[in-house]
């Protein structure tokens, strides 16, 4: 079983991020969806784990790639911040690239608020904000997933 926690929208608050991995312990890996604001360094630390950044629209000067394609279990997957697909406007744009490159998920931050989308084509994972939450209930959010020794995969999300 492989445990990756999937996090985004820290904005230089990680003390929720270092709750939910005390709360989580040992992950094989942890994936930052931007908005890290500087703060790469310190989450590496804390992981104690492989950690996978891709910048958001608040992340000036990072170094890292925009977007990360790379494969998880069985499954294709797009990292993004998601701000160059107009995810605050609707989900469309973002399907629609990530089916455009035969990927099988899509990971993606910048609205605040989660979502676990099941799809045909594509599943679309937005942990929400781990610092700023955006949805109704004002929860700060990060998603769990869990992949089994077949390579598939289960996603749960969790609150803190």
């Amino acid at each position: 079983m492989q445990r990756i926690m999937i996090v985004s929208d820290s904005h230089r608050q990680i003390g929720n991020i270092k709750k939910a991995l005390s709360v989580e312990g040992k992950l094989d890996m942890l994936i930052h969806l931007g908005d890290f604001e500087g703060e790469d360094d310190q989450i590496r630390n804390l992981a104690d784990c492989k950690v996978i950044f891709v910048p958001g629209n608040n992340d000036f000067f990072s170094q890292y790639d925009k977007e990360v394609e790379l494969v998880l279990g069985r499954y294709k997957v797009l990292l993004t911040h998601g701000h160059y697909y107009y995810v605050s406007l609707d989900l469309q744009t973002i399907r629609k690239e990530a089916e455009g490159r035969g990927m099988d998920i899509v990971m993606f931050g910048h609205t605040h608020r989660p979502v676990i989308s099941i799809e045909e084509n594509v599943t679309l994972i937005n942990p929400g904000s781990i610092a700023y939450p955006r949805q109704q209930d004002k929860k700060c959010t990060y998603i769990m997933m869990e992949i089994d020794d077949k390579g598939d995969a289960e996603f749960t999300l969790k609150s803190i």
